[in-house]
Order: structure tokens, then sequence, then C-alpha cells
């Protein structure tokens, strides 16, 4: 099970900026028929999305209500991209606002479960199509210095997989991308390499046309599960390592 770009109509969650918005130019470049821009607030839609063919879509992917509602207006999507995301950048047990996990949660794993809910029918009814899962290295392996996002994204993680198993009779495919570090407002705090938002849009959407399961999008999520698996003490030591002394930086194996 798969899906192409070319003639596609999909919606991307925070669609506006960062790595969604980049899904949304390589879509509207790669021939996708339609693209909804999901967001929370239209206005921050970016002009250059809206001009080169974006269909603003009000979306909060936290409130059923919402999500419900922007499934009936985009009711002919055969792709959708669940890429909002959260990091709240705080710890998890010892945390200055104890709310924060919550909230991840709220986005990170019920915001793509409500999604698949809500349009898991409008796929079927479109012959089947596609959902792709914007993930993170920290969802595949346990990264403790990311807090409440590495539960959130793994939570996420487990229900592509599952959701895979439920949908696979309708011939709807599910992709989890596992990302590493990129060059988003998220990681603003990182240093080091970080990746090009659209470079993890064109490896994604290439991962969706080949039908993968889950998939490294670039050379950090491929590195860091590779050291996970050869030694995971050794990793998990040095996580909380780079928790406590307050730098967070990537770097790549040569």
């Amino acid at each position: 099970m798969s899906a192409t770009v070319m003639g596609c109509v999909a919606v991307v969650t925070g669609g506006n900026r960062g790595i969604g918005r980049a899904f949304v130019q390589e879509l509207l470049a790669g021939g996708a028929r339609k693209v909804y821009c999901g967001a929370r607030d239209t206005g921050d839609i970016p002009a250059e999305l809206l001009d080169a063919g974006a269909v603003p879509l009000r979306l909060d992917v936290t409130a059923e209500n919402s999500v419900a509602a922007a499934a009936a207006a985009a009711s002919d999507v055969t792709v959708v991209v669940n890429n909002a995301g959260l990091h709240g950048k705080d710890r998890l047990v010892l945390a200055a606002d104890p709310t924060m996990a919550r909230q991840e949660m709220e986005v990170n794993y019920f915001g793509p479960l409500n999604m698949i809910r809500a349009f898991g029918p409008v796929l079927a009814a479109n012959g089947g199509g596609a959902i792709v899962n914007v993930l993170s290295v920290a969802g595949a392996i346990p990264t403790a210095f990311m807090g409440d996002y590495s539960p959130a994204k793994s939570a996420a993680l487990f229900l592509s997989i599952i959701a895979r198993a439920e949908l696979e009779p309708q011939g709807t495919s599910v992709t989890a991308l596992v990302v590493g570090s990129v060059d988003t407002r998220m990681a603003d705090h990182v240093e080091g390499i970080k990746e090009d938002p659209r470079d993890i849009a064109i490896t994604g959407l290439k991962a969706m046309a080949r039908g993968e399961r889950v998939f490294d999008t670039d050379a950090m999520a491929v590195q860091a599960r590779a050291k996970y698996s050869l030694d995971p003490v050794r990793w998990e030591k040095g996580m909380a390592k780079v928790m406590n002394n307050g730098v967070m930086s990537t770097r790549r194996s040569t």
C-alpha cells in the first residue's frame, strides 16, 4: 500500500511553519491537486504558501470538534500528514510546569489520533490513501533531555503501527517518520548540525510513496538508533549527561 504525490489531495497539520510548511511546499511542487494547510489560526499561514495554491484550513488537532469540522470541509483528502507538534523544553518528573506533560501528549499523541479517527473514513471513501506521521528519534529511543516530548512521540510511534494494522483492510497506508534534529523554531536551542526541513519533507514523501512503515529520514536518526541498539546503557547515560549539563548539540559520527 502506498500513495503518490502527483494528483493527490493532502492535508498537513501545523502546515504554517517548520517541517509542516516544507511538506506543503513539496506537495505543491510535486503535483498535488490540492493541499490544505492546517493551522489553528489561518492568519499565520505565510502568503507565499497561499500564493502557491495552498488552501487554508482552520484546524486545532487537540479539539475533536475542530478536527471533525476539518474532515467535513476537506472530504476530498487522500493524504494526511500529521505534523503538528509541541516540545515544551521542560523535564518530565522534575518539571517546572507539571501541566506541560499533558499538553505535549495532547498535541503529539492525541492530535494524530484525533486526525486518524476523523479522516480514516474520508480516506476510505476516496480509495484508501495514506497517512504520514512526523515523529522523532526521541520517540524511537528514550531521550532524557527532551522531557515528555520523548514518551509522547513514542506513544505516537505505537499509534502509527497499530493504526496501520487497523486501516490496512481499507487500503490505507500509515508511515511513521523518525526524524532527527531539524532547523526549525522547535530546535532553536540546539547547537550543531540540523537538517533542512524541505529535505525531511522530500524524504518523507518518498517513504510514503514506497509504503514504508517506519522510516529514518536522516543520518542523525539512523546513527542514534544504531548507537542505542549497540549499547543502550551508554546511550541513556549520555542523554542524562546532556540533560544535566544544559548544552544541547548534535554531531555525526565519521
